[in-house]
């Protein structure tokens, strides 16, 4: 599952995107009423506040800060991964599925190694920086809804790569440039896009 990615303001696309979202009046709202700020560079964890791309209310795409985490149904947990396999279906998620996706821009995600030790226990090995292959920026695939008045998204994943279950059981979903229009626009159809899903990817310890 995704719960670290990074942002690079080195690279000029992602810098773009960050530019946007400093700029942007419902950040200042954000950082007043969180006291928190933006993230723009480095490591990304659970509860930051981060740019994301979602339509706007004409349905043109635009960056907006929204906060990595969906309150849970009851109220005592934070959900920061939905699963691709059924976000369609759990009641937490199936509204945002059809009609509130987002891409959440990033340099790279990582991951934890996770095996088994002699003794059958699950343990935590070296930390991976994974994108797909030839890529700067990594565009992750997100749901997300208003909390409170303000966005909230989570990050869907997926089966890994055969090469990726070497590391972990699952992996973010992640689509080429070209398909992030289609992604976010209310009236496609999720399920379409799958298959466009990137499986070619470098990892590299982190």
């Amino acid at each position: 599952m995704c719960t670290r990615y990074a942002l690079d303001i080195t690279q000029p696309e992602l810098k773009e995107i960050i530019d946007i979202a400093k700029n942007a009046p419902l950040t200042t709202k954000f950082v007043d009423t969180h006291a928190r700020p933006l993230i723009t560079d480095g490591e990304v964890r659970p509860t930051d506040i981060v740019p994301v791309i979602a339509p706007n209310s004409k349905g043109e795409k635009c960056v907006f800060p929204m906060q990595w985490g969906f309150t849970a149904r009851d109220n005592k947990r934070s959900l920061f991964n939905a699963r691709l396999e059924t976000a369609g279906e759990k009641p937490t998620f199936k509204d945002a599925w059809q009609s509130r996706r987002c891409i959440v821009p990033a340099s790279n995600y990582y991951e934890w190694e996770h095996f088994k030790s002699p003794d059958g226990k699950v343990k935590t090995g070296d930390k991976y920086a994974i994108q797909p292959a030839g890529s700067t920026v990594t565009w992750l695939c997100g749901l997300y809804r208003i909390e409170n008045g303000y966005p909230v998204f989570v990050v869907l994943t997926k089966e890994p790569t055969p090469e990726l279950a070497k590391i972990h059981d699952r992996m973010p979903l992640m689509l080429p440039k070209e398909k992030i229009n289609d992604w976010i626009n209310p009236s496609s159809n999720p399920a379409d896009l799958i298959k466009f899903a990137l499986a070619d990817t470098v990892a590299e310890k982190a």
